[in-house]
């Protein structure tokens, strides 16, 4: 009895034609061959399964084919390809750096890079996920990475490329290789289905396809899993069953619930697909895909976008007949939020019943929003119908008048739409007079220092602002102001001071001490300052003064403005010879008792 083969290594590819959904990489690969531009290091990265360890190897054998064929391809026959076919050649080294990724093994490799290869003309190193080594390894491994002999070629694969240093990368040409597409993966399993002689649906591999989610090795193993489950017979139901899927009628069946508004049936049928063992949050997701492929269907443009085979896109084709684009939107948000929310719920089945209700409950929100005004039922305390009696208007009298029948002359009332317009017209109108009469409020002025806010009572309501400042104020009356004497505006200055002095404001207060305000004209006054420094903290605090001297003084024309005062005199202490000049001009005596005595200033 023959030793059984899977299937990922029985057809796994020996030539550049054969590798499946990386044409990009495979047409690159082979007119470097033939032109011989050729790097000395290379990069295969992308997902587990697509064909990148696969990829090296064949790139190594056709480097060294001594037949190499026209179309890029190595022959398979020569002394090269045979012991690289059989796994004794001495030209190709492979090495997996998950279980060689220490020092130690890339300074054996490096060793090895040193004996040039026999009877070919390169030496290939494939180092499988490379992103493995250490971080030590991979600085050993740079220099010979850079400059490595002219014989020498290396092939890097990983899944991870993030993990790698970018000093590797810069040494390396990059192939970043793509997930295989549905259809081509499709293709490949049923071309391996016939030469193994294996009855299949399409439907089948299609979902074999789709769960592998684009990597081929995948999808490979679950199709041996699957020919040994139904004995050489790949169907839908037997791919169903054994990979535990959830099937597509369920879900064209629920669809068809949740258009018909049925609830009860639709949360049975939910109840069932949980008996059969299936997750809700794998239910929601599948169902969030199956909206969006009904959406997909409805375009021509998009249909492409659909990856199912045609038995499946027909159902699709036909049920997106029937659902809105706003239906499928809407359960299309819902089963978002579901999704979102399933794993923080303590209540998860809740949460999809309470979603599939919703969504059963579109249609008739959307048939409420748009239902006219006039059909709606007239509520409690609004203007009905009137009776259907017949309308006459001018048009039916001219027409009456005209020879016209007088049944085509009468108009129901239910098309008159004066009410709507005219109950339209009194609710603008008495909108408009509610603004027109909206009183004006008063707003007091919080920052003032009187000690007290008058707020006004529902007598006021209506008054201006000037109005009730005049029955506040007997001073305040149209333009108006209270006269105050220079004396009193230094009191209050002072006052102002000293308050400066409670607050511990120290730099304000040897401004209001030493500066006291200039009059410049009527109620203009002018402080003088040293430094901008001191006109910066005036200008700070100049609107809580203004407001304390006008309502004090009951004038509100009061402005004090502030200017650094540049030709003021630099005051500094007198010296001890200063001080004794000036004593001697007022008695001769000192200089003379100076002299006779020789005394001198400490």
């Amino acid at each position: 009895m023959d030793n059984f083969i899977v299937s990922a290594r029985k057809y796994r590819p020996v030539t550049f034609e054969s590798v499946v959904g990386q044409q990009h990489i495979t047409n690159t690969l082979k007119n470097a061959i033939k032109n011989n531009q050729l790097a000395q290091a290379f990069l295969f990265c992308g997902p587990r399964g697509v064909g990148k360890t696969t990829c090296a190897r064949i790139l190594a054998k056709t480097i060294n084919c001594e037949n190499l064929q026209p179309n890029g391809e190595a022959c398979g026959v020569c002394n090269s390809c045979l012991s690289f076919q059989n796994g004794n050649s001495f030209n190709v080294h492979e090495l997996d750096a998950a279980s060689n990724n220490s020092v130690d093994d890339i300074r054996s490799l490096i060793e090895q890079v040193r004996i040039p290869p026999q009877a070919v003309r390169y030496k290939i190193y494939i180092i499988d996920e490379v992103h493995m080594l250490s971080q030590a390894a991979f600085n050993a491994f740079l220099k010979t990475l850079e400059e490595p002999p002219h014989y020498a070629i290396f092939i890097l694969a990983t899944t991870e490329k993030h993990k790698i240093l970018p000093t590797i990368l810069s040494r390396c040409q990059i192939f970043d290789f793509n997930r295989i597409r549905v259809e081509d993966m499709a293709a490949h399993l049923a071309s391996i289905a016939q030469k193994e002689n294996i009855s299949y649906e399409p439907d089948g591999l299609h979902i074999i396809a789709q769960k592998a989610d684009g990597g081929l090795r995948d999808a490979l193993s679950m199709f041996d899993q699957i020919v040994s489950f139904s004995g050489g017979n790949v169907t839908y139901r037997s791919v169903i069953d054994n990979l535990n899927i959830l099937d597509y009628d369920y879900y064209f069946n629920i669809t068809d619930r949740l258009l018909n508004e049925d609830n009860a049936k639709t949360l049975l049928l939910f109840d069932e697909i949980l008996s059969r063992g299936f997750d809700g949050a794998h239910f929601i997701s599948g169902l969030s895909e199956h909206f969006r492929n009904l959406l997909v269907s409805k375009d021509q443009a998009t249909l492409k976008l659909l990856e199912v085979s045609d038995g499946i896109k027909n159902k699709y084709l036909q049920q997106s007949q029937a659902s809105s684009v706003s239906f499928l939107l809407s359960a299309m948000n819902i089963a978002n939020q579901c999704d979102l929310s399933y794993k923080l719920s303590k209540n998860q089945r809740l949460q999809v019943e309470l979603a599939l209700l919703k969504m059963c409950n579109l249609l008739s929100v959307f048939n409420l929003a748009v239902t006219p005004l006039n059909a709606m039922p007239a509520a409690e305390g609004q203007l009905k119908k009137k009776p259907d009696s017949a309308v006459i208007t001018p048009e039916t009298e001219q027409k009456t008048a005209a020879g016209i029948p007088a049944a085509n002359n009468v108009q129901p009332s239910h098309v008159v739409v004066e009410q709507p317009v005219m109950q339209t017209q009194v609710k603008e109108t008495v909108k408009e007079e509610a603004v027109a009469e909206k009183p004006k409020i008063f707003i007091p002025n919080l920052q003032s220092a009187t000690g007290s806010v008058k707020i006004p009572s529902l007598k006021d309501v209506g008054k201006t602002k000037e109005a009730m400042l005049e029955e506040e104020d007997p001073y305040i009356k149209g333009d108006a102001k209270n006269d105050y004497t220079p004396d009193q505006l230094l009191k209050c200055w002072s006052d102002y001071a000293a308050r400066m002095k409670a607050d511990g404001k120290k730099n304000l207060l040897t401004i209001f001490i030493s500066n006291p305000p200039k009059p410049l004209g009527s109620n203009i006054y002018e402080v003088l300052v040293e430094n901008k420094v001191q006109e910066n903290l005036f200008r700070d605090e100049r609107p809580s003064l203004l407001n304390y001297l006008r309502t004090t003084l009951k004038n509100f024309d009061i402005e004090i403005n502030v200017r650094v005062d540049e030709v003021a005199v630099v005051k500094r202490p007198y010296t001890a010879s200063e001080k004794f000049q000036h004593m001697a001009a007022k008695n001769p005596a000192l200089a003379e008792l100076k002299a006779k005595f020789n005394l001198d200033f400490d």
